[in-house]
């Protein structure tokens, strides 16, 4: 073989190995989105529930800007959704 084709093969499995190391990162971060999402989802249902329950007339909604807010931000952004809600409450 070329000294040329060595070298190429070489630089071509690099490329690979790094690239299958960038998309499993990838792939961790999208699941990790997808189960903040659900879980948000989930806490949302409860809670909506919870506050109609004691009669509390605030209600987060199941939309696209909530949901990429709480899978974005987690926790943070779950209590951000309420904590607006209850500022406008007032």
């Amino acid at each position: 073989m070329k000294q040329e084709n060595v070298f190429v093969i070489m630089v071509g499995i690099c490329v690979l190995v790094l690239l299958i190391g960038v998309l499993k990162q990838k792939a961790a971060i999208v699941l990790n989105l997808i189960v903040r999402v659900v879980v948000g989802c989930v806490g949302i249902i409860l809670l909506n529930d919870f506050l109609q329950k004691q009669g509390i007339p605030v209600a987060a909604g199941l939309n696209p800007l909530n949901l990429l807010t709480i899978g974005s931000l987690g926790t943070s952004g779950f209590a951000l959704i309420y904590g607006i809600l209850f500022y406008t409450l007032l």
